[in-house]
Formats: C-alpha cells, structure tokens, sequence
C-alpha cells in the first residue's frame, strides 16, 4: 500500500507558482469554472490546502467569491485529475501524498525526461537557450531570498522552457503533467536547505550541456538532477 506522508508547508504568501490563466473572452460561466479550477489547483499544488485536508464546498465558494456550481465542476475536473478525492457520504479530501507515488512518477519522468534533453540538444532554437539561460539567471536572488513559490515557478518554467525546445507536443505535455503531479514533492524537499542550491548547480550543468549541443552531457546532468530529487525526498521522508 502507498505510505501517506504528512507535509509541513513551507508558506503560501508568495505569489502562485501554478496558476492557470482562465480562457480570455470566455463566457462568464466558463470563465468562473476556469477560475474555480486555477485557484483550487493552484492552493493544492502550493499546500495551501494540505495534502488530506477536507474541503467543503460552500467555504471554497466563500474564500474565492464563487457559486456553488463552479466550485462543484472544479472539483470533478480536479478528481480526474488526482489532485482531490471525492467520496460518497464523507465530501471531498486534498490527495494525500505517498512515497511510493512519486516513486512511480520519477521512474517515467527519468526516461521521458532524458528523451527531452535528447531532442532539446538537437532541435533547440537559439532563442529557445537565451530563455532558458534568462530563467537560470533569476535563481541565486531567489535562493537568497528564499522565495520558495517564485523558486518553484522557475524550476517548472525552465523544464517547460525544455519541453518547447524538444519540439514534440506529445512528450512536452506528458512532463508537464508529471511535474504538476510530483509538485507538492518539491515543496517538501525544501525543508534540506542545500536543496535549493543543488537545484540551481543541476539547472546550470544542464542547460551548459544544452548550449554546447553536448547530447551525452544533457543526458548525464539532467539523470543526475532527477536522481538528486530522488535522494532528497527518501532522505525528508
């Protein structure tokens, strides 16, 4: 059986490190679904709503100035996908976490994601490296600042960065759902302070090798960044 862990948040005074942009011009009720959607998700992904904590329809509705109705489809689409379980007669819970879960996502997000940096060696634009180079650069005032959440944004939004340079749809959209799935990990890996610093070191060698179109190196820096995640978590745990 998968083994729940209990998480201590690192603080939801940031700014969102996963929210999603509801559709521009949508209808209203589509556009307070969306909104219903992104916010839950984005307080799930960040631990504001903790991993196990029950969630009750009409205080979320309260906390972000919806109706019911969007609250309700929000958490459907949320179930689908594993963020929430909604159980008959007892309401709705926050996933909890398991070590054996984010086990089983770092096993397929190691081979996709030397895939990718197999590609992004291959294919990236020169555009596609300056983005990813301007992404590195903002960490170390981050790291200083312990901005956890801006931290966890640039972490997702450079392994996005090499997604796009892969040039495969398919595979960019696979990732970026492992690492939605695996983003609560990450916040509770932060509680090794080194962590964050090894992450940066990790971005550099990776995105060194990127720029040289080095594709053993890409391969060898971004197996030891996934292997380093997986260390941390079975060393917090």
């Amino acid at each position: 059986m998968s083994r729940p862990i209990k998480l201590v948040s690192p603080g939801a005074a940031n700014p969102a490190p996963f929210a999603v942009e509801p559709a521009a011009h949508a209808p209203k009720g589509a556009a307070m679904r969306e909104l219903a959607y992104a916010e839950i998700k984005r307080r799930i992904m960040a631990c504001e709503f903790r991993p196990g904590e029950p969630l009750n329809e009409a205080q979320l509705g309260a906390l972000l100035g919806l109706g019911r109705t969007p609250i309700h489809q929000a958490l459907h689409r949320l179930e689908v996908e594993g963020l929430v379980q909604i159980l008959p007669r007892k309401g709705v819970l926050v996933t909890p976490l398991s070590l054996n879960d984010v086990l089983d996502m770092i096993e397929v997000r190691a081979t996709n994601e030397v895939l990718c940096v197999t590609l992004a060696a291959e294919r990236a634009h020169p555009a596609d490296l300056e983005a990813m180079r301007a992404i590195v650069d903002a960490s170390p005032a981050l790291i200083e600042q312990r901005d956890i959440a801006a931290l966890a944004a640039l972490d997702l939004k450079f392994h996005l960065a090499i997604s796009a340079a892969s040039r495969n749809r398919v595979l960019a959209e696979l990732l970026r759902g492992l690492h939605e799935k695996q983003a609560r990990f990450w916040f509770l890996s932060l509680s090794e302070p080194q962590h964050l610093q090894n992450v940066y070191d990790e971005h550099l060698a990776v995105l060194d090798a990127l720029e040289r179109r080095d594709v053993p190196a890409a391969r060898e820096a971004i197996r030891e960044h996934i292997d380093e995640f997986r260390r941390t978590i079975i060393r917090t745990l």
